[in-house]
């Protein structure tokens, strides 16, 4: 594999550990735990990895030494830092003892299931060290829910010898390491499954979890790209750029990069859901705010637009629930229609009310929303082209109202999602120590025999060497969800939290940044340099351990 300048300076880069991680490693055990939600049931489907208590790692005397092999997957989409996990992992599983082996199943979990694998070694290993992307072994959307899937990936880890299987994702991805470790426990098969939380979305966060890996460094490439337009807006001055940025169902990325680059405008999806808004009061209040700058002659800016946004729209909502329910049901009877055929037979099986919400939206959007789930159940948004449906009715609105005397600027647009850009970027400082923390510590888990754990590392707004690394049951986490027409146990996905230190942060100055231009141009990810700048967490990030202690 070649590689560029900028990598081969990186490979050099060693990445910071937590004191407790340095070394031979002692487990403290702390409270046992609950779920978040629907306690009896949780209990009830995972009776041998309930209540289990959080785990923290304190410095030990001597490593135990524990002969194990060990297999990883990287689950669902790409996050920055991933193969800095597997580093981690691989290094303190041969520091536990030489003829420890690591295998990658290759392209997700499908890996698992049709023994598809490589053995990591030093040598290909190191190649990947402080690098983005997941090419070390692939990724993939497989999900693990069946029995016969549990069975032909234990086929394979008792052929290679595999002591413990870590899974790296997101929420879904580590809901299936919570039944899969619930399965083999309860089959007494002796193989550990630990999950490590990982992706851009910000979304899998909780009282244990302050940040999941990728974030930070997709954060930062999104800012410096958004700052870069709006420069290049303040600098021409004629366009309202529209910028849809990837986040799935929650706000988080796009509340971070409204606080790293003051745009004019930043949707927050659950705002505007706790409000219970209309898509036309959304279009409103973006249209007064180009009005009022137009006023004083700035027919330019920029708005942020929240890639799950339209799922939040209360009504859209409430049409959402219901088209997954006649998808999973009745799906096979009109997916292959054609697209006016569909539309008919999916306003003939709405309620009313839903049938006129449905009814309103543009031909393509109510056709996006018509369109397969995603493997685990989810609306697929990145296709939904929401700030060019926005943007359209902006300009309507404002062609009303300058026919009514009420607005005389010019509208101007371009679109923008970004998404796909910083997935697989060089991972910052932060998110390159965090991930080899992440995996240390998914190693320590397992030398430890623990299963059903997240990895964890906590206290990141301190310097690495006093991050708080450990484990957490996944069921501590997990609710009941209704996915695909039917009640699952899920981990419960962190919203933006309205009452929380960043959002009020953005609402303290979001009326200064709709009237002027604040813009600030973040610039790229330093790797080199002052500590307050190459190893800075995300505002986010700052604000929330700020407010917590």
């Amino acid at each position: 594999m070649k590689a560029s300048l900028l990598q081969k300076a990186r490979a050099h880069y060693q990445p910071k550990l937590p004191k407790a991680l340095v070394g031979a490693v002692k487990v403290r055990e702390g409270e046992t735990t609950q779920s978040v939600g629907d306690q009896d049931e949780i209990k009830k489907l995972f009776p041998h990895t309930y209540g289990l208590p959080v785990i923290h790692f304190v410095p030990g005397e001597e490593r135990i030494g524990m002969k194990m092999n060990v297999g990883v997957i990287l689950s669902g989409g790409q996050a920055p830092g991933g193969h800095n996990v597997i580093c981690g992992i691989f290094d303190a599983v041969k520091a536990q003892n030489p003829e420890n082996k690591v295998y990658g199943f290759l392209m997700g979990p499908s890996g698992l299931i049709e023994h598809d694998y490589k053995e990591l070694t030093e040598e290909y290993v190191e190649s990947y060290r402080n690098t983005g992307g997941f090419d070390m072994i692939g990724s993939g959307r497989t999900k693990l829910e069946k029995e016969d899937q549990f069975e032909k990936g234990r086929e394979i880890l008792e052929k290679l010898n595999i002591k413990a299987l870590i899974i790296i994702g997101g929420d879904d991805s580590n809901t299936n390491a919570c039944v899969l470790a619930e399965y083999y426990a309860a089959k007494k098969y002796g193989i550990q499954v630990i999950g490590c939380p990982k992706t851009i979305d910000g979304d899998l966060k909780n009282e244990q979890i302050e940040t999941s890996f990728g974030f930070d460094t997709a954060t930062k490439v999104y800012s410096e790209l958004i700052g870069n337009i709006e420069r290049d807006a303040n600098s021409a001055r004629k366009y309202w750029h529209f910028i849809k940025v990837m986040g799935r169902s929650a706000s988080h990325i796009a509340l971070e990069c409204a606080l790293q680059t003051q745009p004019n405008v930043c949707l927050i999806s659950e705002e505007i859901e706790a409000k219970d808004m209309t898509l036309n009061q959304v279009v409103e209040q973006l249209a007064a705010v180009v009005a009022k700058r137009a006023e004083d002659g700035n027919n330019y800016g920029v708005v942020l637009v929240p890639e799950g946004l339209i799922e939040f729209v209360p009504a859209i909502g409430r049409l959402i629930d219901e088209l997954n329910d006649l998808l999973a049901a009745h799906g096979a009877d009109y997916r292959d229609l054609d697209e006016d055929a569909q539309r008919a037979y999916i306003l003939e099986h709405l309620s009313k009310e839903n049938a006129a919400t449905f009814e309103t939206l543009p031909n393509s959007v109510a056709h996006q929303l018509s369109l397969e789930r995603d493997p685990h159940g989810n609306v697929q948004v990145s296709l939904i082209e929401t700030e060019k449906l926005l943007s359209d009715m902006v300009a309507d609105k404002l062609e009303k109202w300058k026919a009514e005397g009420k607005y005389n600027g010019s509208f101007a647009t371009l679109h923008h999602f970004f998404g796909y850009e910083g997935r697989c970027a060089a991972p910052s400082n932060f998110d390159a120590d965090y991930c080899y923390a992440l995996g240390v510590s998914a190693a320590n888990l397992i030398a430890n025999g623990k299963t059903g754990y997240m990895a964890i590392v906590r206290n990141l707004s301190a310097p690495a060497e006093e991050w708080e690394a450990g484990g957490v049951p996944i069921t501590m986490m997990l609710n009941m969800e209704r996915r695909n027409g039917e009640m699952k146990p899920v981990i419960r996905k962190a919203l933006v939290e309205l009452e929380g230190a960043p959002f009020k942060k953005f609402v303290e100055k979001r009326d200064e940044f709709a009237r002027n231009t604040c813009f600030v141009y973040p610039g790229p990810i330093q790797y080199w340099g002052p500590t307050e700048v190459s190893d800075r967490e995300t505002r986010t990030l700052a604000l929330e351990n700020a407010n917590r202690k």
